[in-house]
């Protein structure tokens, strides 16, 4: 995949494409199963379903692309329980990533980042059901603003 991902963005480059075009070509060449929506000249939508593994349900999950500002991902369905973990309840986004840890930037590939990270939040919210114990990530949010100016649960 990765070769496969270099060599489109090479050919897109090259023909001077806007960021928004590197991206909607990027998902349509490593995710084919997203459909494409592009909103503005900086603003492009994926709509696609992501199964964490097998066994796991497959999840309809929605991305917003907006330039430097950090990608929204959104679950459509099925309904995440009631406050789970590492979630914004105002825009009903996963948390994904702390800014200290990960900066986004929109040379960055939703392909290449948002998507893996947004599986692994998936997996992790699975063993979360069974479990109660969140396997993932974690940092604190406290004092931390975020793009979506509210702070996780």
């Amino acid at each position: 995949k990765t070769f496969q991902l270099h060599k489109v963005f090479m050919a897109i480059y090259r023909n001077k494409s806007t960021k928004v075009e590197i991206q909607m070509c990027a998902m349509k060449s490593l995710y084919p199963q997203f459909k494409v929506t592009k909103k503005s000249s900086n603003e492009v939508k994926f709509v696609g379903e992501l199964q964490p593994k097998p066994e796991f349900r497959k999840f309809k999950v929605e991305i917003t692309y907006c330039g430097n500002l950090r990608p929204k991902v959104k679950i459509l369905s099925p309904q995440l329980v009631d406050k789970p973990p590492h979630f914004y309840e105002k825009t009903e986004t996963l948390c994904l990533y702390h800014p200290k840890d990960f900066n986004w930037s929109k040379d960055k590939l939703i392909a290449k980042y948002i998507l893996p990270i947004t599986s692994a939040w998936l997996y992790f919210y699975e063993v979360w059901l069974e479990t109660d114990i969140w396997y993932g990530p974690e940092a604190s949010h406290d004092n931390i603003k975020n793009d979506n100016d509210e702070k996780t649960i």
